[in-house]
């Protein structure tokens, strides 16, 4: 009958003469302990290189049956190259099965984090030019406004005088009305004239609508009074005249 209390006590053992300034033991019922695996030029200060804290546990029949190995910690590794590094080991258990096989799993570990630092860094510069970039696309759109075209900009134009006009009180004109000052300016078509010649000119040139220029029209003074605040002022005689 195979021990696995006592193979696992002296694997232990062994390990912790290999790891000894590494190790770190949690726990001994069962057996739980975390081995760092980190590049040569891991760096925790600056943030350079990869590192990952493993974890394991010894299940009740190991070395018969798998041990759970997780990843602690990790430092300057994205969840894609950790799964491959979670197969990879999986792949090595599955190999070793029967056997004590920490030391081949840290070994594993290393010799796998050493030969994808150089894609790692490379996947990871690309993931934040790409976001970078992305961003910048976002911004730029944001910056060049959105393209009107004739149809869509008096589709719009309509929409926003019919809701000023009611905001204001201004009746729907029908010719008989005698208008004021405001009201005949804020109804010239002509306006409309110049913003379709301004559009027309413009092509597919992208521009940006600001509704608040238009509602600055609400605060202009234009006098609505049918005779001048001028008594002497007459509108049809010349000045120069004798």
């Amino acid at each position: 009958m195979v021990d696995y209390a006592q193979e696992q006590q002296e694997e232990l053992e062994a390990i912790e003469s290999i790891y000894s300034e590494e190790i770190d033991i949690i726990g001994d019922g069962p057996h739980r302990f975390t081995i760092p695996v980190k590049t040569e030029e891991y760096n925790e200060d600056e943030g350079e290189g990869r590192y990952v804290l493993l974890k394991f546990t010894f299940t009740p029949k190991y070395p018969s049956e798998a041990p759970l190995v997780e990843f602690e910690e990790t430092e300057n590794i994205d969840d894609v190259h950790l799964d491959e590094l979670h197969k990879h080991l999986e792949e090595q258990i599955e190999e070793n099965l029967g056997m004590q096989m920490v030391f081949t799993i840290v070994s594993a570990a290393l010799e796998w984090l050493c030969e994808k630092n150089d894609q790692i860094k490379h996947d990871m510069e690309e993931a934040a030019r790409k976001k970078k970039e992305k961003e910048e696309e976002e911004e730029r759109k944001k910056l060049e406004g959105t393209k009107v075209t004739i149809e869509s900009f008096l589709a719009w134009k309509a929409e926003f005088d019919r809701e000023r006009l009611e905001k204001k009180g201004v009746k729907v004109l029908t010719g008989k009305e005698k208008l004021t000052g405001r009201e005949l300016f804020m109804s010239d078509t002509t306006l409309n004239d110049s913003d379709i010649k301004f559009l027309a000119a413009a092509g597919d040139t992208a521009i940006t609508v600001d509704e608040s220029l238009f509602e600055e029209l609400d605060d202009l003074d234009i006098d609505d009074d049918e005779e001048s605040d001028d008594p002497d002022w007459n509108p049809g005689k010349n000045d120069d005249s004798d």
